[in-house]
């Protein structure tokens, strides 16, 4: 239609880009709805009603919103404690395992402090509220989560980057090669300068650039799923990829999460019968670790008492029989900081019986793999600070943190981001929430607790620790290829868009072109799913 003054319509170049903006935006939307379901998932750890005992001696159940400051509370065995505050009356032990990560009960007596949606496990206790509402540990751990979620910046693609300037440059260029052919141009001017500007404008469509990094990361996603890593979004993988720092929690993330018995020779078969039936009798962690290592072992026992703190105390042919803490049995306390249990039948000497959360089998290659890449590793931990720089030593970290509450975890990834570094946060626990929702970029296991795993930008299958290396690897080879695909974008663009202000090129020719070098871009990323980078 050249000699006519009339020109064709081409489509597909708008149609392109308005398809994969929109595509871009329902992932977007599709990410932050997981924001919602992480709060939701804290909320619903904190019981919903407490028993206050009125200034009569009577007790009722009130909702938890009918709490105040001062109020004595019970606490009966298996129930959560509903607010932060101190034990008034009684003794028991506590799991805090939820903040701490450590896998053993606390003792708590008189005086003693207690946090909001922790379990009780055997004594009645009677507490005194001290904080309520926003101001309890949990609410805090379910503000910071929120915080993070909304305060975390968006990852600036490339993408973006090159678009500010590309899209304005080159509709000056189709503006300057109409405005050349309309003034110095062959007649019928006006068509030949709109040929040029069209040509111009399909040639140098940026559909190449927009499927630069899509593209890669689907296949990276498709990838890592096949091995068994969930991608949560596109911008964990970019995050991921710059990452020069991991931190780790301890327990049941690094560690197996539950004590094993590590000696069970040093009983005899009677002896350990007797020890492993007491055992049953207990939900304690290291009475449940004698269970599991006494298999089918049995032994007819007349009574099992239970003493909360304390131990299990049996009788079997006339003999007593205890199995329990060493202050218990008057023993003086051991010269490490060991998990233990002591076992004496009768007027026998007592014997130690030794415990530990043991590193899970692929910990220590995952370590070294990690440092051979150049990343900085460190370990964070509730626990006590011998056991966890033990752990550290076993498994060859140089660096580790112990004794950290979820604020503390928080406050040492934002230290390290502030320092300049890119942290990769992996943890397990409702403990490690709101740290994983503050580091750059963040991985679970799928055998974590359900807040972990919403927080969390990766979930990986399993209890290996593998699949941190292989995610890495994985998201470093997405980011070469990601840039050769911009590299292959700007070159085209380099040469085409010249040709097509020359009038070098017809409008036909330039959306055959243009498609070509979006079909170059995907060729380049199916790389991926043959390794090579």
């Amino acid at each position: 239609f050249m000699s006519m003054g009339r020109l064709g319509v081409y489509f597909e170049a708008s149609a392109v880009i308005i398809s994969l903006t929109l595509l871009g935006q329902v992932l977007e939307l599709k990410a932050r709805s997981q924001t919602s379901a992480a709060i939701k998932s804290l909320l619903g750890l904190a019981p919903k009603t407490a028993r206050r005992i009125r200034a009569d001696g009577g007790e009722e159940d009130i909702p938890l919103s009918h709490v105040h400051v001062g109020d004595l509370l019970r606490i009966r065995p298996g129930e959560k404690v509903p607010v932060d505050g101190v034990v008034f009356e009684g003794t028991s032990s506590v799991d805090e395992s939820m903040l701490t990560g450590e896998p053993l009960p606390v003792s708590k007596r008189e005086g003693d402090k207690v946090i909001g949606a922790t379990l009780n496990t055997h004594g009645s206790l009677v507490m005194r509220s001290e904080r309520i509402g926003s101001e309890t540990v949990l609410s805090q751990i379910v503000q910071m989560v929120a915080n993070a979620q909304r305060s975390r910046a968006p990852i600036q693609r490339m993408a973006d980057q090159v678009s500010g300037w590309f899209v304005p440059v080159v509709i000056g260029i189709a503006l300057a090669a109409f405005s050349a052919w309309m003034l110095w141009g062959p007649e019928p001017r006006f068509a030949h300068g709109l040929v040029a500007a069209v040509a111009v404008l399909i040639i140098a469509c940026p559909c190449a650039l927009g499927l630069a990094v899509p593209v890669v990361q689907v296949l990276a996603s498709s990838r890592l799923f096949a091995q068994g890593i969930l991608v949560k979004s596109g911008k964990g993988l970019e995050a991921l990829a710059c990452v020069d720092t991991v931190v780790f929690d301890k327990t049941g993330t690094l560690t197996e999460g539950e004590p094993q018995w590590l000696n069970p020779d040093v009983l005899s078969g009677g002896d350990l019968a007797l020890a492993v039936s007491m055992a049953r009798q207990s939900r304690h962690p290291l009475s449940q670790a004698v269970a599991r290592a006494g298999g089918g072992l049995a032994a007819v026992l007349a009574t099992v008492t239970e003493h909360p703190g304390a131990g299990l105390r049996a009788t079997c042919q006339g003999d007593d029989v205890w199995l329990g803490k060493g202050a218990w049995l008057g023993l003086p306390p051991s010269p490490d900081d060991e998990m233990e249990l002591w076992f004496r039948r009768g007027q026998a000497q007592p014997v130690r019986l030794r415990f530990a959360d043991l590193p899970r089998g692929d910990a220590a290659e995952t370590i070294a793999a990690l440092k051979a890449r150049g990343l900085r590793v460190i370990m964070l931990s509730g626990d006590r600070s011998k056991v966890a720089e033990v752990m550290a030593a076993r498994l060859q970290i140089d660096e580790v943190r112990a004794g950290l509450s979820p604020v503390d975890k928080v406050r040492e990834i934002e230290a390290l981001q502030a320092e300049g570094r890119t942290v990769l946060m992996v943890g397990d626990g409702l403990n490690d929430a709101a740290a994983l929702t503050a580091a750059f970029v963040s991985m679970s296991p799928s055998s974590g607790v359900d807040i972990a795993q919403n927080a969390a930008d990766f979930i990986y299958r399993g209890q290996a620790l593998r699949p941190v290396v292989t995610a890495m690897d994985v998201a470093r080879q997405t980011r070469v290829l990601v840039r050769q695909n911009f590299a292959i974008s700007l070159v085209y663009n380099a040469l085409a868009v010249p040709a097509a202000v020359l009038g070098l090129v017809t409008p036909l020719i330039a959306a055959i072109a243009m498609s070509s070098s979006s079909l170059i871009v995907v060729a380049n990323a199916l790389r991926l799913n043959s390794g090579r980078k």
